[in-house]
């Protein structure tokens, strides 16, 4: 390489040094565009009924503004205080998990091995137990959690005040012969993270309202914190349904024996109408994603950013799918030409 090529890969080494250093803020970066994107499909729809742009923005940002005030004012108290309960409930939980595996194993023949003790086990899984310090360490701080919750609001307002701005400005990014193309690709990222977002928020409305009435009428303890819980841990799949179901049954164990199966039934129904029935009618036009690549997708983000790489795990791989598809499938490899094709 001569001396100019040489200085073009140092930069670009170094461009990614420092776009690695401030990756947690790129993440929120990300998340001021994930709501970016939901909230001008709104302002299109408002516009398609006669508003002029800036007042079905003024709309828009009104109607988030006022539902964020609704829930503080209405939700979080309850669920405050449902929550502290839950957690004092916990220790009794755990307690009684341990009686009952001591008689259990005074009731074994000597000749089998002892049974493995709870701490043993979480001892086993140490991404685990990292993943539930960040997720606890998220919320301990909430002075940081304010801030960064400033700054999305403030990212989120200012893209969608001005998309077409943002948008010819990552496109001054790629080569002037690829930037129609490269347009082509973000409508159609656009358009994959608004068909996820509205299909996960109805899944996970679905999930909290069925996952609260169903606790009801069993007459579980704490109903509001394990329907919330189990709303927003839906927007995490594979991982959050099956964590959801913790909450419940920690109450269920210090309730009765057949509350423990009637909520594992439950939220088995639930789970499976969700998977089977719902995701497919309100997600038809969603990028379609195999579970193992869903799956590796959270291991990796987790493992990377930590728990808001987890959080917006889905939303990274349907863009990165996009892309891939797009300017590597369709662009590099679909069009390859070769001299002399394999023989059979």
């Amino acid at each position: 390489m001569n001396l100019g090529q040489w200085c073009g890969f140092i930069c670009l080494i170094i461009a990614l040094f420092v776009l690695w250093q401030i990756r947690n803020l790129l993440l929120l970066v990300f998340t001021a565009v994930v709501l970016a994107t939901a909230l001008n499909r709104f302002v299109k729809w408002l516009q398609k009924k006669g508003l002029h742009r800036k007042i079905a923005l003024l709309c828009a940002i009104s109607s988030i503004i006022v539902f964020f005030i609704l829930f503080i004012w209405l939700i979080v108290p309850p669920f405050s205080q449902q929550l502290q309960k839950l957690i004092e409930e916990l220790p009794k939980v755990w307690a009684k998990i341990d009686l009952e595996v001591e008689l259990l194993e005074a009731k074994l023949p000597d000749y089998l091995p002892t049974l493995p003790n709870r701490r043993d086990l979480l001892s086993q899984l140490p991404p685990l137990q990292e993943l539930i310090s960040s997720f606890v360490g998220i919320f301990s701080d909430s002075l940081t959690v304010l801030l960064q919750l400033l700054l999305i609001f403030a990212l989120t307002i200012m893209m969608l005040s001005s998309p077409q701005g943002y948008r010819q400005a990552l496109l001054s990014l790629f080569p002037s012969f690829y930037r129609r193309r490269a347009d082509y690709i973000l409508s159609q990222s656009e358009e994959a993270l608004g068909n996820w977002l509205r299909g996960i928020l109805i899944n996970c409305l679905f999930i909290g309202i069925a996952s609260g009435l169903g606790l009801a009428v069993l007459q579980i303890r704490l109903v509001l914190v394990h329907a919330l819980l189990a709303g927003i841990l839906n927007f995490i799949p594979n991982i959050g349904p099956a964590t959801s179901v913790i909450f419940p049954l920690s109450i269920a164990v210090l309730e009765a024996p057949w509350k423990i199966v009637a909520v594992l039934i439950w939220y088995f129904i639930i789970q499976n109408v969700e998977t089977y029935w719902l995701s497919p009618t309100v997600m038809a036009r969603q990028v379609s994603l195999l579970p193992a690549v869903t799956l590796t997708a959270q291991i990796f983000f987790a493992k990377t950013f930590g728990i808001m790489g987890l959080l917006l795990a889905l939303p990274l791989t349907v863009v990165a799918k996009t892309w891939i598809e797009e300017a590597l499938f369709k662009d590099i490899l679909d069009r390859w030409e070769h001299n002399n094709p394999p023989r059979n």
